[in-house]
């Protein structure tokens, strides 16, 4: 008798595990939606920091550089704890490591509030909020991914759109506000936004799957079984290397090249995440239902590498609002693209955190020094050239290694929807 009960929980729990996502419905979509709260909080906070970028070159009195760490940093932990949180959806952590990070974050938050020197900025802002956005960016998107089969790249697509959504929002309150209310109170309202829009994921988040307790943190077997895997990841940390290099200092170049306000500058952010919300939607669309992802993004990283050469030539108001909507399309259809496509490729769907997580936190390193390189060489240059070329030349060499990863699993075939 003790056997046969034994057999039937065996069999109930391999079927739980192998039971096909939904693809579809309330739940799922819900959990969607939650994406989207997420995406708001974490990146749509960080998409802003060009406007905190311009103010603190103005009050701080450090140089450019040294600012952009402020971002890095943060950008830097969302993608590295994604090994670490990614795992822990896997092993059945999911609403541990979630609340932990809303904690911090929103904690970061309050702290910059208080903050008045750049070593303070750098622990708050940097190091306390980007943990927090870590700890819940990967494991909200691995938990959607798993709810989706054919829909899969359009709904973790959906969630990307709270970047560009936050992007809007965040600047203009930062913009409204900071003559109104000062620098800490404006940082205060923007944490209480965060709450609110944190506490519906908490309630509503739901995982889907059984629990992987075993299991290694890092599976190297996704290198070397597949190459399409390696290829990918290599193309798209050439992507990010130069990529947020615009996002950082789009503002600061309108300010100092062309002789934007700080006001304007800050608008021209705004456009450029408005951008960046269709950017993350559109493509997700062809991507999901018509042409695949792969196939999607390597016209748009090429787009982007030419766009970003094309800022060079930039010498007008007209021709720089243009140039953010543009790049902030293309741009961010990459990035919002790469989480869904990568995703796309892993077949064992109770792996999906685990490997999405080592993919995170593999391109934390391209974040991490992406953007101080091109202030570096900024500061060097005393102009903006040579940042421009060098982030452009990275971001096509991305985009002919993903080119390389179609090849490696299409060969030379055209109509092949990957």
């Amino acid at each position: 008798m003790t056997k046969t009960i034994e057999d039937d929980i065996s069999t109930s729990t391999t079927e739980s595990v192998v039971k096909p996502p939904p693809d579809g419905g309330a739940m799922a979509w819900t959990q969607s939606a939650m994406g989207h709260l997420v995406c708001f909080n974490t990146w749509g906070y960080l998409a802003s920091y060009g406007v905190f970028q311009s103010y603190y070159q103005t009050h701080l009195g450090v140089s450019e550089s040294a600012i952009s760490w402020v971002g890095s940093i943060q950008m830097f932990l969302i993608f590295f704890v994604g090994t670490f949180s990614g795992r822990a959806l896997d092993a059945g952590y999911f609403r541990h490591v979630f609340c932990a990070g809303a904690f911090l974050q929103i904690l970061g938050v309050f702290m910059t509030s208080l903050s008045t020197q750049y070593w303070q900025l750098f622990l708050a802002q940097g190091l306390c909020t980007g943990l927090g956005s870590g700890l819940q960016f990967c494991p909200a998107m691995g938990l959607v991914a798993t709810y989706f089969d054919k829909r899969r790249v359009f709904a973790v697509a959906c969630c990307l759109v709270g970047s560009g959504t936050g992007g809007m929002v965040f600047p203009g309150l930062v913009k409204g506000l900071l003559p109104v209310l000062g620098f800490g109170w404006t940082l205060r309202v923007v944490g209480f936004v965060m709450l609110a829009t944190t506490i519906p994921a908490v309630a509503l988040f739901r995982t889907r799957l059984p629990p992987r307790k075993s299991g290694p943190l890092v599976e190297l077997s996704a290198f070397r079984d597949e190459p399409i895997y390696t290829f990918f990841i290599l193309a798209i940390w050439l992507n990010f290397w130069g990529m947020y290099f615009a996002v950082y200092y789009v503002g600061a170049f309108g300010r100092s090249v062309i002789g934007l306000t700080y006001s304007d500058s800050t608008n021209l952010i705004i456009v450029l995440n408005a951008a960046a919300s269709l950017g993350r939607l559109i493509p997700a669309y062809f991507a999901s239902f018509h042409l695949g992802p792969l196939n999607t993004v390597i016209p748009l990283s090429v787009a982007s590498s030419v766009l970003m050469f094309c800022w060079a030539a930039v010498h007008s108001t007209a021709g720089l609002y243009t140039f953010a909507v543009l790049y902030g399309f293309c741009a961010n259809a990459v990035q919002g693209l790469w989480p869904p496509t990568l995703s796309s490729l892993i077949t064992d769907l109770s792996k999906a955190g685990t490997r999405i997580g080592m993919g995170f936190t593999i391109m934390s390193f391209a974040c991490l020094t992406g953007p101080p390189l091109g202030g570096a060489l900024v500061a060097k240059a005393h102009g903006y050239i040579g940042a421009q070329v060098w982030a452009g030349v990275v971001i096509l060499l991305g985009a002919m290694v993903l080119l390389g990863a179609r090849i490696s699993k299409t060969e030379w075939r055209v109509k092949v929807k990957i």
